[in-house]
């Protein structure tokens, strides 16, 4: 029998000074069998980098191999924001290049992210359109410790620096540009 989806529901206050945009998000993320809390965190912390009210999760790991796990859909069909976690492949990324106006990477995953970097730069460096973000270990793991079926999370943005909190702790996020 296969396994099914862990729920959790998570109220998102975000104050991304940045960009100009505050507002409050109810979301419901779906937590595949294989996915990890770390990872699952790196997906919501995407969101909150790129909150709008057309951004939406899709079915992701169990779903169609043709859709980002995020992305924002304009009403005619076209794909403003493409998002990946990982590391991903090289043809992947040329194909969400190619349909999207903007594709994200977020990488995560310690030690593995510079070999992996270093190994697909050079092929990736085409890609105008392209942005990759390395999330640093420490953080991944702090976000998981925020991890709850029920979470009520703020994320304030500011000069890059992200603050993620809970009612008992806060996290430092500091994403690095690979490119």
């Amino acid at each position: 029998m296969a396994l099914k989806a862990t729920v959790f529901k998570v109220q998102l206050q975000i104050a991304d000074m940045d960009r100009h945009y505050y507002a409050d998000h109810s979301l419901t993320l779906a937590q595949h069998p294989s996915e990890n809390d770390e990872r699952m965190m790196v997906r919501l912390l995407a969101f909150a980098l790129n909150a709008n009210d057309s951004l939406q999760f899709t079915k992701g790991l169990s779903g169609e191999s043709e859709q980002a796990e995020l992305w924002d859909i304009a009403l005619d069909g076209t794909i403003n924001l493409w998002v990946e976690f990982g590391q991903a492949d090289e043809k992947w990324l040329r194909k969400a290049c190619n349909r999207a106006k903007q594709v994200q990477l977020f990488c995560y995953g310690g030690r593995v992210v510079p070999i992996w970097w270093k190994n697909n730069s050079a092929a990736l460096a085409r890609y105008q359109n392209l942005s990759v973000l390395d999330i640093p270990d420490t953080a991944v793991s702090a976000m998981a410790s925020l991890v709850n079926r029920n979470m009520n999370l703020q994320c304030n943005i500011s000069e890059g620096q992200i603050w993620l909190s809970d009612a008992n702790q806060s996290v430092l996020i500091e994403p690095v540009s690979l490119k």
